[in-house]
């Protein structure tokens, strides 16, 4: 079933929203070669509780982590661990809390030190790819469009493999609700979209093949072809003329330019974040 927020209720969701945010521009300015994802993890989940919150993704489901923290080659749900990030890694971060009841999910995608150009391009296509999406997430549009636009930017432009065993969804009091948002599929198909309806869009595009497998721990999805794969996902209000988005990439931005660990590129228009 599809529920349809409130003015207030959106409200609240962006507040959500915006302490995910928050809490990635913290993880942001501590990324560098040397650094556990499991340090990350305890961060992020401390961080979140100091801001009156509870990380969604711990024990969701049996999920024994704060965060998914998932590099190179996994696509998402990485388990944080003691292996130490390194100059070259593609680190994808997705962080999700509960606030007031109401839940916030979002990932960024970094880079530590240099990477080949070619992961440079997977970086900056795939978050293009999300504005892509976000611009068809208005009201009278269908599901479909959403889609067309992610799948048209990244594999028929540009060739890269779209998941598609793992899509995007709605969101609200719980963290998982109708619809999902798919990052392949056909114009003008799918359900249509209707003001307020609360998405949380999520391209996860493959450098190579878009095929992918899960390990034994149930969780951790990576590439068949151990092709680096890459995650960006904000949280939209469909709304009738243009799409609100309550998560804010902004200061993951800020933090990102400032740590001289980073790759940073120009990777989208002025005013998309």
């Amino acid at each position: 079933m599809i529920i349809i927020k409130t003015d207030a209720e959106v409200e609240l969701m962006r507040k959500s929203a915006l302490l995910v945010s928050q809490t990635l521009s913290e993880v942001a300015k501590m990324l560098k070669p040397g650094i556990t994802t499991s340090y990350l993890d305890e961060f992020i989940g401390g961080y979140i509780r100091d801001h009156g919150a509870v990380p969604s993704f711990l024990n969701y489901h049996g999920y024994p982590f704060n965060s998914c923290i998932s590099v190179n080659d996994v696509v998402v749900h990485g388990f944080p661990g003691e292996e130490e990030l390194k100059d070259g890694d593609i680190v994808s971060i997705d962080v999700g809390v509960i606030l007031n009841k109401w839940h916030g999910d979002h990932a960024y995608t970094f880079a530590i030190g240099e990477i080949p150009e070619t992961a440079q391009q997977l970086i900056r296509v795939t978050k293009e790819s999300l504005y892509k999406g976000i611009e068809k997430a208005v009201a009278g549009n269908r599901i479909g469009d959403v889609a067309f636009a992610i799948q048209q930017h990244t594999e028929k432009k540009n060739g890269y493999g779209v998941v598609r065993e793992l899509v995007g969804h709605g969101l609200g009091q719980s963290m998982h609700e109708d619809p999902q948002v798919p990052n392949y599929g056909r114009k003008g198909t799918g359900i249509m979209l209707k003001d307020r309806m609360v998405l949380a869009i999520e391209p996860m595009i493959n450098l190579g093949r878009k095929e992918v497998f899960t390990e034994a721990d149930g969780w951790t999805v990576r590439t068949k072809d151990g092709s680096p794969s890459v995650h960006f996902e904000h949280d939209v209000c469909v709304r009738k003329n243009k799409a609100d988005i309550l998560s804010n990439y902004a200061p993951i931005e800020e933090a990102e330019r400032k740590n001289a660990n980073l790759f940073v590129s120009d990777q989208v228009p002025a005013g998309k974040s």
